[in-house]
């Protein structure tokens, strides 16, 4: 039997050009992304106002697909997540997390993670494969429809839409899965299948600085850079693609960004770690740092309490010190908010469910070593220098 083609893994312009090839005019892709993205049908059949001669072809020649659900939880703060399958043993993780004026979606692009920073679950899982654009727009299309059917609501136009912001914030490195990660972008921007304004749709990044660039001509949508640390030794140690892309190297790349950005401001998220990056030093450094006469950028912080996890050996900062730091901030006139933390009944940390994988990065390994070392040296070791591999 064919193989059937999976309609989600075109952009506007890619069904366009897979409807040329079945030998039809372009509004009948139009059609099709309104179906499927909008009203997320996935039966040729109800397509009812395509010709039946194209509904034929498409039933043996294509294919609605996302990702089957593994499992679906909804915390007691209304926070729903996902676990959904990707093949070969691989499950990735997506999030819904509703509030009064908005429902944000947090959608993952990877199985897995090459980046390893220190303080995400994701880590754990070492790096498996990059998403393809089914698999990344499929958690939209999933999540969506999912929403409408718990709510009672019937497919329709975009005013019945449950989720109004999407952030590329799961698990992976968006960057490091470039092509696909864009195509979705079109797809969730396009007003015949999810319209969102590219204010509401935000890509974050540990700093991969050539593809922050390209994403800048391509499609510029808002931007999150995930810094967590003030200065050069600490990113190193907590996330080593500083090493790459050093902190001036990162900044300079944002300032770029904004030249075609839909904001005027790069959001800079910082995870609140206990003792580690949170003193009051720390907090001038990043003042510092954001106010640089060269590469210094227009920005906002959001701190994020750290979300623990087993195996991790950091501690969260204590709400004291967290507000403390968000103030000194704030004294410097840069807009500063501190992350609630949700879902915390429903490990609703992106990778806590899909984290229970074959440890790839020798995590655990590495954690007995600093437990060793902490005891033989003092519980400050490891806080400023990289645990040996």
């Amino acid at each position: 039997m064919a193989t059937l083609t999976n309609l989600l893994d075109f952009d506007p312009a890619q069904l366009v050009a897979y409807c040329a090839e079945l030998g039809e005019k372009p509004f009948r892709a139009k059609q099709l992304q309104r179906w499927i993205h909008q009203f997320g049908v996935a039966n040729f059949d109800d397509m009812t106002d395509l010709a039946k001669s194209l509904r034929e072809k498409l039933k043996t020649r294509a294919e609605v697909r996302a990702p089957a659900i593994i499992s679906d939880h909804t915390s007691s703060d209304g926070t729903r997540k996902w676990l959904v399958d990707v093949g070969n043993g691989n499950a990735v993780e997506t999030v819904f997390i509703p509030e009064e004026t908005r429902g944000t979606l947090c959608i993952s692009t990877q199985a897995g993670c090459a980046v390893n920073c220190r303080f995400c679950s994701t880590g754990k899982q070492g790096f498996n494969r990059n998403l393809s654009v089914a698999e990344i727009i499929g958690q939209l299309w999933m999540a969506e429809f999912e929403l409408r059917k718990t709510k009672g609501i019937e497919g329709g136009p975009k005013g019945e839409r449950q989720i109004t912001n999407v952030v590329m914030m799961g698990m992976g490195e968006p960057l490091l899965n470039f092509e696909p990660t864009v195509t979705a972008l079109k797809l969730m921007l396009d007003d015949n299948a999810y319209g969102l304004s590219r204010r509401r749709v935000t890509v974050s990044t540990s700093g991969v600085v050539p593809n922050m660039d390209k994403l800048s001509q391509e499609c510029p949508v808002a931007l999150a850079v995930s810094l967590h640390g003030s200065n050069d030794p600490l990113r190193d140690m907590l996330v080593p693609l500083n090493k790459k892309y050093p902190l001036r190297e990162l900044m300079a790349a944002c300032k770029r960004y904004l030249e075609f950005a839909p904001r005027d401001f790069i959001t800079f998220e910082y995870c609140m770690l206990d003792g580690v990056n949170d003193t009051d030093e720390h907090a001038r450094q990043l003042i510092a740092l954001v106010n640089d006469p060269v590469v210094g950028v227009s920005c906002k912080f959001n701190l994020i309490p750290f979300n623990p996890f087993p195996e991790s050996g950091l501690v969260r900062s204590k709400n004291p010190r967290i507000k403390a730091f968000a103030q000194i901030l704030m004294d410097a006139g840069i807009v500063t908010t501190v992350r609630k933390t949700r879902g915390d009944d429903i490990d609703a940390a992106c990778g806590q469910l899909a984290g229970e994988v074959k440890d790839r990065t020798r995590v655990n390994e590495r954690m007995s070593k600093m437990a060793e070392y902490q005891q033989k040296f003092g519980p400050n070791f490891g806080k400023i220098v990289e645990i040996p591999s």
